[in-house]
């Protein structure tokens, strides 16, 4: 049975993915459709998220280990509510950049501290299912923000962001009054992050696989709703189509996140992994062919669910115990280097000539291809 922390975390999550729904997919055609940004620039601006993150990351992962996991999950949930509080108000590339900036900084801080959090809180045994669990609360909620925010993006945009806020602050009440952590020792310097780094070849590699993962999560998050709605079949989607899609998309990602970690464990992490980039690599191809948005998406949420509670687990296996939040921090950094290549890269390819556009999805798909090819490097970790 798990530990009871571990489903005070799960209300956290939901609560706050709940608020990011309103936002994720929507922001690109927000500020590119009604501020009147290209999509260039809104690919910048949401890379200055990931640039921000990284900093972020660094120092949750550090104040994870010294400080303590519940105070740096409150000090993320506050910041990352200023920066939705300042995205709402932006009505130019300038505040844009500044308002993701902020949110960068708030969602930096948390993953490292969340995810050495549930590690803390969990069994060997249990740890790939907890992180699953802690994936399917992300998922339900993302799922009903998609969905609300699908009718509020045409005249009311500016109070999604809003109701993000408002979601990250309640987050922060609720870890702050109901989260305990367990006692261990604190012993992580950014020093010591430095050689890890430089002497774990293992997590290099690891590293290197999850940015690319991340980068796909971007292109998904990013350029995909865009292209659904300028670009995709000879008719656009209209903002209730779109939104219809990615809540599917995402309720797909929670129906499948318990069965597909239960029938994947027989492949272990890294085949599991594997998998996933396999399912990405069919995705991607899938979108490719106009008018396959939808089975495309299917593919894609269930390599999501296969790579995301995967990805936390493998880390925190291969991590000693007194240094978790700092591997788990660079576990985190991957998903800011992704975020950081990934919209300004999409953004590019949304902004060539049409005949050029579709081209985006067959080399992601190439690239997955790759990465599944190279997962077979990546050696399992013994599960401490």
């Amino acid at each position: 049975m798990l530990a009871p922390q571990i489903w005070v975390l799960f209300v956290g999550r939901f609560l706050s993915q709940w608020g990011s729904g309103f936002t994720l997919f929507y922001a690109p055609i927000v500020f590119v459709n009604q501020v009147g940004l290209s999509a260039t620039e809104v690919g910048l601006g949401l890379g200055a998220t990931a640039l921000s993150g990284i900093a972020g990351r660094l120092a949750g992962g550090w104040g994870s280990d010294t400080l303590g996991r519940k105070p740096v999950l409150v000090a993320a949930a506050i910041i990352s509510a200023v920066g939705c509080a300042v995205l709402a108000a932006a009505s130019d590339f300038g505040w844009f950049t500044v308002g993701n900036l902020i949110l960068g900084l708030g969602v930096g801080l948390y993953w490292p501290a969340n995810e050495a959090a549930v590690a803390d809180l969990t069994t060997p045994e249990q740890r790939q299912s907890a992180y699953a669990l802690t994936r399917l609360a992300d998922a339900v909620g993302l799922g009903l923000g998609v969905a609300l925010g699908g009718f509020l993006v045409e005249a009311f945009y500016r109070w999604l962001f809003v109701i993000d806020g408002v979601t990250f602050a309640l987050f922060g009440m609720i870890i702050g009054w109901g989260f305990h952590e367990p006692l261990r020792k604190t012993m992580a310097s950014l020093g010591r992050l430095g050689a890890i780094l430089r002497q774990d070849r293992a997590l290099q590699f690891y590293a290197l696989t999850n940015v690319t993962f991340t980068f796909f999560l971007a292109q998904t998050n990013s350029a995909l709703p865009l292209y659904l709605k300028n670009f995709a079949g000879e008719q656009r989607l209209s903002n209730l189509e779109i939104a219809t899609f990615f809540t599917a998309f995402v309720l797909v990602t929670a129906a499948v996140q318990m069965p597909v970690v239960r029938l994947s464990q027989p492949l272990g992490l890294v085949g599991t992994l594997r998998l996933s980039a396999l399912l990405w690599a069919a995705g991607f191809a899938v979108i490719g062919w106009h008018g396959s948005a939808a089975w495309g998406l299917v593919l894609l949420a269930v390599a999501t669910a296969a790579y995301l509670p995967t990805a936390s687990t493998w880390v925190a296996a291969w991590a000693p115990l007194a240094f978790r939040g700092t591997y788990l921090a660079v576990n985190s950094l991957c998903w800011s280097v992704g975020y950081l290549l990934g919209p300004p890269v999409g953004g590019w390819f949304l902004d060539l000539p049409p005949a050029w556009v579709d081209s985006l999805w067959w080399l992601l798909a190439g690239m997955a291809m790759l990465l599944a090819l190279g997962l077979s490097r990546l050696p399992e970790p013994a599960q401490l």
